[in-house]
């Protein structure tokens, strides 16, 4: 019989190593983030709720009526406890986690996952052209489904629409009549408006409210009309 050794121990860990490890770590919980402020949600189901928005850095579109291309690059690395924190600092319920796209950022369920654990209500505004099935089911997502109008509507991810439940909703930014015909066929062959609630935007300075609106009126639309409160109050300026 073989007999058995002493137990085998791995060498200590020296300074640098550990040094590492730590860094390794602390950036497995870093996102990186273009602003955090207070304001009016401006949209969706949560207009008119002082909210605090976290606007993540990045996107892999470029819809041509952009209106966050600042949020593109740059940006600081924080931390999800940093990030918590600057939040609690505001004293609001409701958090809205935007973009750019969140969700680009691998990191962004895991800050979704600790804003419901802390007790927010938490909404997520993603573009579509990201897998959803991640997120944690506590979060609102509001998916902005991109119309031809948009110059990205190849992008969409058609399969996140099946995983949609009433807690969600979606959005779709019409530049004109072209635009609502496609998004008022999209929205019957699917039956969104069977799994949660449907919003129509008009896109600013391309589309007049008032047309769409009676378009609406005149299909009897199950969808709802909206504008952007944000838009209104303090036209396109950052941080609002």
């Amino acid at each position: 019989m073989v007999g058995r050794g002493p137990p085998y121990n791995s060498p200590p860990m020296n300074a640098e190593t550990a040094a590492e490890d730590a860094a390794t770590a602390a950036q497995a919980d870093r996102l990186r983030i273009t602003e955090i402020f207070l304001s009016l949600q401006g949209e969706a189901r949560d207009a008119g709720w002082p909210t605090v928005f976290v606007r993540l850095t990045g996107c892999p579109l470029r819809c041509q009526y952009c209106d966050t291309a600042y949020a593109f690059h740059g940006g600081q690395w924080w931390t999800i406890d940093d990030i918590l924190a600057e939040v609690a600092k505001h004293g609001v319920r409701h958090v809205c986690v935007t973009g750019g796209e969140p969700l680009a950022q691998k990191r962004c369920p895991g800050l979704l996952q600790r804003l419901c654990e802390a007790g927010y209500a938490v909404s997520l505004e993603t573009s579509g052209a990201i897998d959803i099935a991640g997120v944690d089911p506590r979060v609102s997502r509001v998916l902005d489904i991109k119309t031809p109008g948009s110059l990205e509507a190849g992008r969409n991810r058609w399969e996140n629409l099946p995983l949609l439940t009433a807690h969600d909703q979606v959005k779709f930014v019409l530049c004109g009549r072209g635009d609502y015909e496609w998004a008022r066929e999209v929205v019957a062959r699917h039956e969104i408006d069977q799994r949660c609630d449907v919003l129509f935007s008009p896109s600013k300075s391309e589309l007049d409210p008032r047309e769409l609106a009676d378009w609406i009126v005149a299909d009897r639309l199950p969808v709802r009309f909206q504008m952007q409160l944000h838009k209104l109050l303090w036209n396109d300026e950052p941080g609002r």
